[in-house]
């Protein structure tokens, strides 16, 4: 599978500069409330104060809802739980639904539909505050639902293997981006497939953004990759030196030098969820000796010292890999060049695009795009050889907070010739409350690692895919359950 763009493939041990940095999904419920009414023409139900309690409305939104990501452990800065802690947030819960603000969701639901969608309806919201302005009634406590139970240290539950730092990272509170180098080793009885992998940040406020890759080593060859150096600060460094400082390549003399990898296998940045495709769908070869390699994990500025023992869950699969899925990106350090060149001067709003065209039908899976602090709005959408457009994404009000890997529903069939068409805008004004300089500065991408830095910005189109294949169109792509 290849584009008519030339396509910069991932070189082994080179540098995949994805500025990616995390909020946990949840299934949206839908709540309808029926009455009667003495006009036959509303469609709105009437809310009286007797009929809204926690136990028969409120309880089953907020626990469906907000709790997946408002638990010890997780994302939300406090819990939602039970009834007690509802009424306690009451009124911050109240502002955020009415708000749009939470539950978050950047893409607009009336453009694409993805699975995992955190979207109230009218209804939901309505409901919510009419709880909270008369009084947060409980109701019968007997036939509340019962609150969820969540695996602590991982969103999907228990992983099948937790692989640990061998040591913390000593983060330094003197208000500096640090870009490091991490290896996380680890051995298993067998070789085994793996459905996906969960990065688990430690510091939530500070790691912006993760990308690793899986290393796999043959057992025929000699190796010591437990030992060695498994933090790297230096990213400018000679990679060769670092990753020999690392032990990562064989210890014989025997070519190839370096173990298999395979890209991309690690990621994260906040609102982040690793995708889990269907059965047939997706997965990678697992050895039992071999490592994660996060070639790049950007810690954002501190202003105290702190500890960082983040860990890696993997979830084993249970089927072989019959479809593996492929990734490119579109933009900044991507297979599709910026038009007009990448810079957004001082106190202008400013619109980029970028395209590809496809020369082979594909089944696109996931989308994730991605800008930093000044982004405003971000668009992509394809367009047929015969002129029809396939909606893929739209997202009106951009929040570097929430940066989300959305999977379609359904595989979008992509056919040979259609050209993706993305476009994003960018706010350096001193009316965007997000920008990193006052007064506004010139800003571009940076070179190299530098624009990883929140403060420069990136424009990128991310996909997954696998090649297009009859009946594509009509899987499930809802987790199993």
């Amino acid at each position: 599978m290849s584009f008519c763009h030339k396509d910069t493939k991932s070189l082994i041990y080179t540098k995949t500069f994805l500025c990616v940095s995390f909020y946990l999904s949840a299934f949206v419920s839908i709540l309808f409330l029926h009455s009667c009414t003495s006009d036959p023409k509303k469609d709105e139900p009437v809310i009286t104060d007797k009929e809204i309690t926690w136990s028969k409305h409120i309880a089953s939104i907020v626990y469906k809802s907000c709790s997946p990501c408002h638990r010890t452990g997780e994302s939300g800065p406090f819990t939602l739980l039970s009834y007690a802690d509802a009424v306690k947030k009451a009124k911050l819960i109240k502002f955020v639904t009415q708000t749009g603000y939470m539950p978050p969701w950047p893409a607009d639901a009336s453009y694409t539909h993805f699975i995992g969608e955190r979207v109230l309806n009218k209804n939901e919201i309505e409901l919510l505050k009419f709880w909270v302005d008369n009084n947060c009634l409980r109701g019968d406590s007997l036939t509340e639902p019962k609150a969820p139970t969540f695996y602590t240290g991982s969103y999907f539950g228990k992983p099948d293997l937790v692989i640990k730092p061998q040591k913390a990272y000593a983060v330094k509170g003197n208000g500096i981006d640090a870009f490091l180098i991490m290896k996380y080793p680890y051995q298993i009885k067998k070789d085994t497939i793996i459905d996906f992998v969960e990065f688990v940040p430690a510091q939530r406020k500070l790691i912006h953004h993760v990308n690793g890759h899986l290393i796999s080593y043959d057992d025929k060859r000699t190796f010591n990759y437990l030992s060695g150096e498994s933090i790297h600060e230096d990213t400018k460094a000679q990679l060769i030196d670092v990753y020999t400082q690392m032990h990562i390549p064989y210890k014989d003399q025997l070519q190839p030098q370096f173990p298999t990898l395979t890209p991309n296998v690690v990621y994260y940045l906040p609102g982040y969820i690793p995708p889990s495709y269907p059965k047939e769908i997706g997965g990678y070869h697992f050895k039992k000796n071999g490592a994660f390699l996060l070639n790049n994990i950007h810690y954002g500025p501190s202003n105290k010292n702190l500890l960082d023992s983040s860990y890696i869950n993997v979830f084993y699969r249970k089927t072989p890999i019959q479809r593996p899925v492929t990734e490119k990106q579109l933009g900044t350090f991507g297979i599709s060049k910026i038009e007009p060149e990448f810079i957004i001067p001082p106190n202008e709003i400013k619109t980029f695009h970028t395209q590809t065209t496809l020369s082979a039908p594909i089944s696109l899976l996931s989308v994730n795009p991605h800008m930093h602090l000044i982004g405003k709005t971000f668009w992509a959408f394809a367009l047929k050889p015969n002129g029809d457009t396939i909606p893929l994404i739209k997202i009106n009000k951009w929040d570097f907070r929430w940066q989300y890997y959305y999977t379609y529903k359904h595989p979008v069939k992509l056919e040979r010739g259609c050209t993706i068409f993305v476009y994003g805008t960018f706010d350096n004004t001193s009316k965007n409350p997000n920008n990193p300089f006052s007064p506004p500065q010139r800003i571009t991408q940076g070179n190299g690692v530098e624009s990883m830095k929140t403060t420069e910005e990136m424009f990128q189109f991310i996909f997954t895919y696998v090649p297009y294949k009859a009946g594509d169109e009509a899987i499930d792509m809802e987790p199993e359950k």
